[in-house]
């Protein structure tokens, strides 16, 4: 495992315009660790995600994300940023006027790839990866839920991202493809990869046992042993 850490905040204050959402975050996630992060509707999950992809910026403490400075990043940069992260919603985002192929060869072109034959090259192993490689030539309407949501998961994995966020990506999905989601997502943690998963779904989130942190009170927290039945105020 390398020495510096994917994800570094110190003392950071996470905001939503002058609302302070966060305050005092202090969070290190290491290449190749699998961690969920848990709370409320509002407790602040979405907004802490927003700030590592750089959709908020951060002007109070210190936090670096891949190697970009947040405090520094200027918006010109924010999709090299995102170019090392691979990003997956809860609705999929997919472009529904495309085959499965052609949203992944969308995010190619905008990303900077020229040659086709790479591409293609490209494209197969991230469906592979994901178990659908025989469904290129899909619809996304074709596609199950749990199917759509591995597309996004390949398209979050073309440009080879230290740090995958998902969030609530199993929010939409019956608990057999939860689990299966969580299997693939943990498979990507094991290849190197840091992966924070923001979750409601507590009952998805036993089939691993794995670091969580915790928003609450305007504060995020390290829990080791969460208790859904015992602490009403995760729920």
């Amino acid at each position: 495992m390398q020495d510096t850490p994917t994800v570094r905040l110190e003392n950071a204050q996470i905001r939503q315009n002058e609302n302070v959402i966060l305050s005092d975050v202090n969070l290190t996630i290491q290449p190749g660790e699998f961690v969920y992060l848990i709370g409320t509707t509002g407790a602040g999950k979405s907004s802490l995600l927003k700030t590592l992809y750089g959709e908020l910026p951060l002007s109070e403490g210190d936090g670096e994300v891949a190697g970009f400075e947040l405090t520094k990043l200027k918006r010109r940069k924010v999709p090299m940023l995102r170019r090392k992260l691979g990003i997956v919603f809860q609705d999929f985002e997919l472009l529904t006027d495309r085959s499965v192929n052609d949203n992944l060869k969308f995010v190619l072109k905008a990303t900077g790839w020229k040659d086709k034959k790479r591409m293609e090259e490209r494209m197969e192993e991230v469906l592979t990866k994901v178990g659908l490689q025989t469904k290129g030539y899909k619809m996304p309407y074709e596609l199950s839920g749990g199917e759509q949501q591995r597309v996004a998961i390949a398209r979050a994995l073309l440009n080879e991202p230290e740090l995958i966020l998902a969030d609530e990506p199993t929010g939409n999905l019956d608990p057999a493809t939860t689990s299966g989601i969580l299997n693939l997502l943990k498979e990507i943690s094991l290849g190197g990869k840091a992966v924070l998963i923001a979750t409601h779904d507590y009952a998805g989130m036993k089939q691993f046992d794995a670091r969580t942190l915790v928003c609450t009170g305007g504060k995020l927290k390290e829990s080791t042993a969460v208790n859904f039945q015992t602490d009403p105020s995760l729920m």
